[in-house]
Formats: structure tokens, C-alpha cells, sequence
């Protein structure tokens, strides 16, 4: 039966993308992982196949379609071995140019917008800080308006893809206290006073470069106002159901394509005479891995399925979002960590698919929200 997700477009799309992963991601991913960066010439190179910009309208230089052909492409990736830290940094544009669009602004979705979607720029967001994570109305980065810039001062920390990228949609205060006095400025990396001040180590993400960015009197047209002033709080709220359902999706992704690889070697490795797939224990882990994949997938792709139709603010859907990370992040934490054990010593090893899975999955339930946060979240929009 075709729904969704199986329509003969999507299947297409499905199949070309897991070929574009196998051949031009899987062979080079150890590499990137010791380089701590992917190369700029992969954007280009995605692009020009026709993944970088799935979700995106026409309008603004995207591929077209929606929400579900991009989930499609985040699937597809991870079935044929690419990995999260691949995701976040092929695809920060994701969380970085969103916020423009939406704002509309003509002269700006011309100079960031389309280059971005055609693999010729790269994008970050720059919200969190030293000083706070997931409490977005506490940012501490100050704008002051002289002229016709914005002078910036502050500092940013955690910003995926901050080494790499060619400009930063930054949260700033330009008000009072609170979310009331919170903009986004597009701040491009070439500003005088704007420095990469260190690139993060990690414990996971390795491919992805995360940094620490430092803000010195830096002035900022503006015409890089994206959207009203004070208006940025609104904005970054407005992308949190995408951002946080597509964290869902990269966790489930996850867990499917670790799920995948540890019923392989358990059909492999014999254990006593025996495959280790004979044993009733791993049956039983691999069921239940695949009972919570599937749960979480289920979850994810319901509230996929109705953030096509419904707005972002509605309370309902930002409970569903909210919802799918938290079960899609408990499933994948379950799956890699049994399947690393169902791998034995050789999940262990930093040359096996399977420890760079377990390594990327614990940031899910952090970034996007961290998980206790999103908890609260739930039970006040249950009303608890």
C-alpha cells in the first residue's frame, strides 16, 4: 500500500541518495572524522545531485518539495552508513536559513539564502553561550544601534559548522531583558572584530567542526536584520518543531541503521559453535531494539505528517515534536548501546561503523533542547 512515505518519487529519491552516500560519503567518513571537518567542495558536490536542498521552495533556490522528501534524504543517509555528525554539518543551512525566509526579505535571501542552497556558502546559527544552553531568553550578546549598524559584543560557544561557515544568523539582544529584546543579525565570518576564537574538540560529531566564536565591536549593517527588531525571539521559537522533528528523525535513523548492523554481525559471528543470532538473549535484544525503533519512527513521522498542515505555534504540534525527540532519543541511546555490546570487543573499535553511531548519539538528546528541558516543556503544554 502507498502512503507517504512510499509514494515512486520518494522510493526515487530514496534510492539515489543512498547511492550518492555510498559512493561519495562512506569511503572518505574516517578521513573527515580525523580532520574534524568535512570539505566545502561536498556541499557543492550534494548540491549539484539535488539532496542539499530538499524542503526547500524554488522560490527561495531550494530543490522543492517538503518536510517529508527532506526526512527522506536524512533516512536515506544513514541507511547506507553516513552518519549524524555528517547531517549537522552538510546540512546546518537547515537551522541557519530557515529564520530568513521566513522573514522574507528579498535582498537577503539573495545574498545568503540561494548561495547557501546551492552548496556555494555555508550557514550557522548562533545562539547559545557560555553562559546558558537551552535558555534561549537569557542571551547575553548585546547589539546597540549607531547609525546605520548594529556595533555587536559577546561571544558564542557550540556552534556547529562556526569554523567552516561563511556567515552566522546570530542571536542578539538589542532590548531589554527577556525574550521581548532578542534580533537576528546575519553577521558575515569576514567582519573586522568577528574571530573563530577556538574549534571544539568533541566527544562525538567528529566530521562536524563546532566552535567558539567571539564578538568585538563588530559592526553589522542593517540591512542584516532579519526580521523586525526584537523580533528575533519569535523567529528562533518558530523553528524549534523542525528542528527538534528532525532530531527525531537523525535518532531513529540512527537506531534503524544500528539495528541493521548488529543483526548482520550477529548472523556472522559464531560464538561456541554456534552464530551469535542462535542465542535467545540477542534475539531478544534485537527485538527489543527493533520494538523501540519502530515506536520512535511511527511517533516521529505521525508528527511529520501534521506539521505539513498545521502552524508551527500550535501548542498541539510542539507537543508532538517535543514528544518525538524525547522517545526517538531514548530509543537510539537503547539501540547503540546494545548493539556495541552484541559487537562485543569490536564495537569498541574506533575502525568499527558501530562506535561512531554510539559516540554521535549522545549529543540528540542535548542539542534541540536538552531532554529535561523538553520534559518540562511537555507538562506545562499538558498542563501538568
Amino acid at each position: 500500500m502507498t502512503d507517504l512515505w512510499t509514494t515512486p518519487e520518494r522510493q526515487a529519491l530514496r534510492t539515489a541518495v543512498e547511492q550518492f552516500t555510498r559512493r561519495e560519503i562512506v569511503p572518505h567518513l574516517p578521513q573527515w572524522e580525523d580532520d574534524g571537518q568535512l570539505p566545502r567542495e561536498l556541499h557543492a558536490a550534494t548540491a549539484k545531485a539535488g539532496f542539499l536542498a530538499v524542503g526547500y521552495a524554488e522560490e527561495v533556490g531550494g530543490a522543492g518539495g517538503d518536510s517529508v522528501d527532506a526526512c527522506v534524504v536524512t533516512e536515506a543517509m544513514l541507511a547506507a552508513g553516513g552518519s549524524t555528525g555528517l547531517q549537522a554539518s552538510l546540512f546546518t543551512h537547515s537551522i541557519a536559513v530557515p529564520h530568513i525566509i521566513d522573514a522574507g526579505d528579498p535582498a537577503l535571501i539573495d545574498a545568503y539564502v540561494r548561495p547557501t542552497l546551492a552548496g556555494e556558502k555555508i550557514g550557522s546559527l548562533g545562539v547559545t553561550e557560555p553562559s546558558g544552553g537551552s535558555d534561549v531568553a537569557n542571551i547575553r550578546t548585546r547589539a546597540v544601534r549607531d547609525g546605520d549598524h548594529y556595533v555587536v559584543n559577546g561571544a558564542k560557544t557550540f556552534i556547529t559548522s562556526g569554523v567552516r561557515a561563511d556567515f552566522v544568523t546570530t542571536a542578539v539582544r538589542t532590548g531589554g531583558e527577556g525574550h521581548a529584546g532578542i534580533s537576528l543579525l546575519v553577521i558575515d565570518k569576514d567582519t573586522p572584530g568577528f574571530t573563530v576564537s577556538k574549534s571544539l574538540r568533541k566527544m562525538g560529531w567528529h566530521c562536524s567542526d563546532t566552535a567558539e566564536l567571539a564578538f568585538e565591536d563588530v559592526r553589522v549593517p542593517v540591512e542584516n536584520l532579519v526580521g523586525e527588531e526584537n523580533g528575533g525571539f519569535y523567529l528562533v521559537m518558530q523553528q524549534f518543531v523542525g528542528e527538534r522533528l528532525g532530531l527525531a528523525v537523525q535518532a531513529y535513523g540512527t537506531a534503524q541503521r544500528a539495528l541493521d548492523l548488529a543483526v548482520a554481525y550477529a548472523r556472522e559471528r559464531d560464538t561456541f559453535g554456534k552464530p551469535l543470532i542462535a542465542r535467545q538473549v540477542i534475539r531478544h535484544k534485537l527485538v527489543e531494539m527493533h520494538a523501540r525503533t519502530a515506536a520512535a519512527r511511527a511517533l516521529t513521522r505521525q508528527a511529520l505528517e501534521r506539521s505539513l498542515e498545521t502552524p508551527k505555534t500550535d501548542p498541539s504540534l510542539i507537543l508532538d515534536a517535543v514528544t518525538a525527540k524525547n522517545v526517538s532519543v531514548a530509543a537510539v541511546e537503547h539501540v547503540v548501546h546494545e548493539a556495541v555490546q552484541i559487537f562485543g570487543g569490536m564495537g569498541y573499535m574506533r575502525e568499527s561503523e558501530i562506535d561512531r553511531h554510539y559516540r554521535d548519539a549522545r549529543i540528540l538528546g542535548i542539542g534541540g533542547g536538552a531532554t529535561e528541558v523538553m520534559k518540562d516543556l511537555s507538562a506545562k503544554l499538558l498542563g501538568y
